[in-house]
């Protein structure tokens, strides 16, 4: 993921399931690219500061480059277009919590194309979760008579 990180332009938004993966991906980048540069979005941040979280990296000015957050929790209601990569570090087998977190960046004020990259480690759940999700994606399109999304290829 860092080497990811690296290559980026711009801000990003890291999806990840567990609470432990999103303190260790926080970490991580607070040490590569300093503190004013992540900020965390997840069960335990206070209610207070989630909208300036939300503002600091909505604000093209601020060095927040990096929201971390997990899908349950930052994946509904809230507008974050000032991303154009978003990286999923784990999934869930819940669908509907995919494509509301997909779209946090697809929302009214988006300029930008958006980039989704999924982290999947070869012979592990990884593999198994999006295989369901696109199961799921597929069956939904068939039963709604709506195009199919093409990601999860």
């Amino acid at each position: 993921m860092l080497e990811i990180t690296d290559e980026l332009q711009g801000k990003a938004i890291i999806w990840a399931s567990y609470t432990h993966d999103i303190q260790q991906i926080s970490q991580a980048l607070r040490d590569r690219f300093g503190p004013e540069a992540v900020a965390t979005y997840y069960g335990a941040t206070p209610q207070d500061d989630r909208q300036e979280i939300v503002n600091k990296f909505q604000d093209k000015d601020s060095p927040l480059r990096f929201f971390v957050g997990q899908p349950r929790t930052g994946g509904y209601g809230i507008t974050l277009t000032a991303a154009n990569t978003m990286i999923y570090y784990s999934n869930s087998y819940d669908l509907e919590i995919r494509l509301q977190s997909e779209d946090r960046a697809h929302r009214i004020g988006q300029k930008n194309k958006v980039t989704y990259i999924d982290l999947v480690s070869p012979g592990t759940i990884d593999e198994k979760i999006l295989e369901a999700l696109r199961c799921k994606i597929d069956l939904a399109g068939k039963v709604l008579g709506e195009e199919v999304r093409d990601w999860l290829v």
